[in-house]
This record gives structure tokens, sequence and C-alpha cells, in this order.
């Protein structure tokens, strides 16, 4: 059970921590433009994210879905979930075009590559890796997520530790430079969050649609959010302290990594182009099976055309889309946060008795196995399967797997 919580909670902080994230650009413009005061919005969006987390993977084990339009056809009003299905279809799209500018930016500033170089790279990547199956596919996102774990850690030791820094005036007048879209820390903290769950909701979803107990879906989705959120306040305090050195980079983490040790920053670049790779697999093969839902023999050919149209809108520059686009997808997914909040207060008891019982039906299934269940755990077993939410030939596909 333990190693099913890790693997979750690594590939849900894998689908959020893409370019922006990674790069130190996203935390730039929604916190650390607004000095001190961003901190307390990064608190604010950490909070928030955690207990998000915990639902949607919940939410998903709970109704075993196959893509978020299932979820939200469940739990909201039609009018409501046929809005959230367009807004997160668009989020997936236009994350996933973002995430191709930011693999060309990445290689740019380090290595100097031209930016269609790295874009192309990466549809190459996330063209391939999208011809897998979903429990591969969330292996291969949560596999890269320790390293940008560790490369953020130093980054933040090194800046706190040999750093000679201004005072608290200065940075905060430096902080002032830094270009956002955003009106203040508050909305900033807010629209972050609901950005990020727009993002995260789709692959979150059937990520935790694959778990059968909705409990261990559940503790995965609140490790995910608590290493998130410390990487998003390790970053926020990092890149104030730093602003005035690295306030006008595409990509400040990668310039702290670099002026620490270039060779570190040469491993750095390729971790970032990793996390890059995660997001943009999570949102384009979330994309696709959302697309596909009704006609899924037409994944593949779906998928390959989603990834060359984001590839060809991936070139109006990283910076302009992270500004622009993003805080407009933030705000779309405040209704997201208070139908997913509501869903999961009201049918919060059922999904706790569901736990239990998934879990009685797989002991009972895997003692039917050896031939040893007797006349009484029969009728249990058939009783169990009865009163779930499942029906039998889901939670045999489900247990077998």
């Amino acid at each position: 059970m333990v190693g099913q919580v890790v693997k979750v909670a690594l590939a849900f902080v894998g689908i959020i921590v893409g370019a922006g994230f990674a790069s130190g650009q996203e935390v730039m413009q929604y916190f650390v433009a607004f000095g001190i005061n961003g901190i307390w919005g990064a608190v604010i969006s950490a909070v928030v994210m955690t207990v998000m987390a915990l639902i949607i993977l919940q939410l998903g084990s709970y109704f075993h879905a196959d893509e978020h339009g299932e979820v939200f056809r469940r739990v909201s009003h039609p009018i409501f979930s046929r809005l959230l299905d367009i807004g997160v279809v668009l989020t997936l799209f236009s994350t996933g075009f973002v995430m191709f500018a930011g693999a060309g930016a990445n290689l740019n500033q380090q290595w100097g590559l031209p930016v269609w170089v790295g874009a192309l790279v990466m549809v190459v990547l996330v063209l391939a890796a999208g011809m897998l199956d979903v429990d591969k596919v969330t292996t291969v996102i949560g596999a890269i997520t320790p390293f940008i774990i560790v490369f953020i850690t130093i980054a933040s030791i090194y800046t706190i530790v040999a750093g000679d820094f201004s005072g608290v005036e200065q940075l905060e007048e430096a902080s002032e430079s830094v270009e956002t879209t955003l009106p203040n820390w508050f909305v900033a903290g807010v629209n972050y969050t609901s950005f990020n769950l727009m993002v995260a909701v789709s692959m979150a979803v059937v990520i935790g649609g694959n778990m059968f107990n909705p409990r261990v879906a559940g503790r995965g989705g609140l490790l995910g959010g608590l290493i998130y959120s410390g990487l998003l306040l390790i970053s926020a305090i990092t890149l104030f302290l730093a602003v005035e050195k690295v306030g006008a980079d595409d990509m400040p983490m990668l310039t702290i990594i670099n002026e620490l040790n270039p060779v570190l920053g040469q491993v750095m670049a390729v971790v970032i182009y990793g996390m890059i790779f995660n997001t943009a697999l999570g949102m384009f093969y979330a994309l696709g099976r959302r697309l596909t839902a009704s006609r899924p023999t037409t994944f593949k050919p779906i998928y390959m055309l989603t990834v060359l149209a984001g590839f060809g809108l991936s070139f109006f520059g990283f910076r302009e889309l992270v500004g622009y686009v993003y805080p407009i997808l933030g705000y779309m997914g405040l209704l997201l946060i208070a139908v997913m909040l509501v869903a999961w207060a009201r049918a919060r008891v059922r999904i706790y008795r569901e736990s239990e019982r998934r879990m009685r039906i797989v002991d009972l299934l895997q003692i039917g196995t050896h031939g040893n269940l007797s006349r009484e755990e029969a009728v249990a077993l058939d009783r169990e399967i009865a009163e779930s939410n499942l029906d039998e030939l889901q939670i045999r596909s489900a247990v077998r797997e």
C-alpha cells in the first residue's frame, strides 16, 4: 500500500511541476512579483492544493473513472458539468502547448539551441510515451519527479546559505520590476491553485480511477499535495531572495543552479526538460482520453493530432504564454474548486464505507482464488459486490489488474 501511495503522490506532483514551476517562471509571476506578501499567497495556494489533491484523487478512485467528464457528470449539475468539461479540455490543450514552448526556451537558455529544436524533441518524446497504457504513463511521470525535488532543494540551500542579500526593502523594490498580469497577492495565490487544479484534474482523475481503493488514492493525493506545497514555498522564498539577479530570466531557477556549479546547471536543464515532458505527457494523454471517451479505438490518431496542433501553437513565446494564458485558466478553475469540494463533502461518508467494502472484497476474492471460500464467505462476497457503487465486472477487472 505504501508503494502505491508514493507512486500516486509522485505522479501527481509530476503533472503539476512542469515548465513554469520547475523553471521558476510561474513562481516569479504569481508570488515573487508581490514581494513578502507573495509568500503569504504561496501559503494559501499550498494549503488549498493539498486538500484538493486528496479530494480529486479520491473521487476518481471512488467512481473508477477513465476520464474527468465521468466524475463531473456524477457530482455536479449538467450545466456546471459541461462548463467544467469545456474548461478542462481547453486547459489541457493550452498547458500542453505552453510546455512545448517551455521545452524550447529551456534548451535555448542553457545551450543556445533554436527554440524549435527543444520543442520538436519534446513532441517526439510525448508522441512515443503516449502510446503506453495509463499505469505505465503514471510510472513514467512519477519517476522523474524526485530529481526536481532534489535540485530545487539544492538551489534553495545554496541561495540561503551562500547568498549576499540586500535588505528587505531592496528586495521588495526589485520584486516590483517582475512583470505580472495579476492584480494582487491574494488573487494570485487563489488563481494559481485553481489554475493548477485545472491542469491536474483530468490526469489526476485518470490516475485515481486506476486505483481500486479510494483510501489509497486519497492518501497518495494528500502526500502529493504536501510534497508540492513544500516545493512551492521553498521556491517562492528562494526566488524572492535572488530576485535582483534572476528576476528578468525566463528560467530563473536554472540560472541559480548554473551560478552554483556549471555542471549541475547542465544536469538541471535536463531535469527541467524532464518535468516539462511530465506535464506535456499528462496534458495530452488526458486530453486524448477525454476526446475519445466514446470511441476509445481512435485514441492514438486523435492523440497524435492534438500533440502536433499544440506544437504549431507553441511559438508565441514562453513568458508571454505563462503571463496571459495561465491566469485566464485560473479564474475558470474557481468553479472546479467549488464543485469538487461540495461533492466530496457530501460523499465523504459513502467514500469511506466504499473503501472498507473494497478492501473486504479484495480479501474475499483472494481467498476464493485458492478455493478456500466458505459458503458464508461466498454470500458475504456477493453482498459486498451488490452494495458497491461499481458493478461486478468493474470490480473483478480492477482486482485482477
